[in-house]
């Protein structure tokens, strides 16, 4: 059984990646949840600190994504891994990644949430890292920002550009890019 903070974090969730986070306003959230606003404020200070545990909670499932590779694999078996996982939680969980465009974008949530985006972003380039700096370590930094970049604008045309996305052909482009 589902606890109420719980139930109010996943339709908040929901709700933030469908309408935006300053489109949502508790209201709807408190409706959708069958909670009352009394509710919410017991376990959230604000709507920001709600917005920015969801944020917490979906940075924990990134970690947990790179930390299910296994430590001596060879690093370009690594980066298939890292990739693979990727795309398959891009697939299943389109709401997870539409959620973080929709808060990260924006200038009012970037700001409330700005130590959070920093700290995802440092654990994400140095987790890529420690895998290009056993491929070229010289060239590691520029390849390790390259390569977020390629998911991210991945993410980015799949969710909110292309209705007709080859998600499963770039996926392989990318897998046989990095194998080699």
């Amino acid at each position: 059984m589902i606890d109420k903070k719980d139930q109010i974090i996943n339709v908040a969730t929901k709700l933030f990646s469908e309408r935006g986070f300053e489109n949502t306003p508790l209201s709807l959230v408190c409706e959708m949840a069958n909670v009352s606003k009394g509710l919410i404020f017991h376990h959230f200070k604000s709507k920001n600190d709600l917005l920015r545990e969801i944020f917490s909670k979906t940075t924990g499932l990134i970690i947990e994504i790179s930390e299910a590779q296994e430590a001596d694999q060879p690093p370009r078996q690594k980066l298939v891994e890292l990739i693979r996982s990727f795309f398959a939680q891009l697939e299943s969980d389109k709401m997870f990644f539409q959620l973080n465009l929709n808060v990260m974008l924006p200038p009012n949530t970037r700001a409330l949430l700005n130590d959070l985006i920093k700290e995802r972003s440092s654990f994400i380039l140095d987790s890529v890292k420690s895998i290009f700096d056993e491929i070229d370590p010289e060239n590691s930094l520029v390849l390790s920002y390259t390569f977020i970049a390629e998911l991210d604008g991945v993410t980015f045309d799949y969710l909110g550009i292309f209705d007709e996305y080859p998600l499963k052909q770039i996926e392989t482009h990318l897998i046989n890019r990095y194998a080699e």
